[in-house]
């Protein structure tokens, strides 16, 4: 069977294609900090699917709901979405949970956290870049969800449209605002290892 046709047949492929080249090219994953590597991976498939929620979901959906002749949202909604914001709720929360882990290791334990989420002892660049993570991760869970299982009818109870309303423009500006901080996250997060300061 090719594991390309599986998502966690192609995930396998990826790992196993990257310790090959950890241990044919390097030193084999002793030198390799696992936790920044799961971190960034996480990362990846957060932002990934913060972009495609913002960038191609919701003006999709908009348009689908603009043209009354056309194709309804539904399918979007009903079988895209649900998975999509699985996807996009795990990695934040492994991303975050990687992302304290890794500051542990930065820092020498829970100094590093302290000093990164304080921004002193060098920790400044990452710790700003930590305390935006934050701030998105709060947004995933207390404000993007709850309001998307209104919308999509994942809560189980019934909502008049005034109040799926308000939910679509909270769940927007909260998924706006992470697009716009996760510009300058980003900058922080890679500035850390490139010789970005601050201070």
């Amino acid at each position: 069977m090719n594991p390309l046709l599986s998502v966690k047949g192609t995930i396998a492929v990826g790992f196993v294609l990257a310790i090959a080249l950890a241990f044919g090219f390097g030193n084999g994953l002793a030198g390799l900090n696992t936790t920044v590597w799961l971190h960034v991976l996480a990362g990846v498939c957060w932002i990934g699917l913060l972009y495609y929620f913002n960038f191609v979901q919701v003006p999709g959906v908009s348009d689908a709901l603009a043209n009354p002749d056309g194709p309804q949202p539904a399918a979007i909604n009903k079988y895209i979405a649900p998975r999509a914001l699985l996807w996009f709720r795990m990695a934040a929360a492994v991303t975050w949970l990687t992302g304290l882990s890794a500051l542990a290791q930065i820092g020498g334990g829970m100094q590093g956290i302290v000093d990164a989420f304080m921004l002193t002892n060098g920790m400044a660049v990452i710790g700003l870049g930590s305390w935006l993570g934050t701030i998105m991760l709060f947004n995933v869970w207390v404000l993007i969800w709850p309001n998307q299982k209104k919308i999509l009818g994942l809560d189980g109870k019934e909502h008049s449209a005034a109040v799926i309303a308000s939910a679509k423009k909270t769940a927007l500006l909260a998924s706006r605002t992470n697009t716009a901080l996760s510009v300058p996250m980003l900058l922080c997060m890679v500035g850390y290892g490139h010789g970005l300061t601050f201070f």
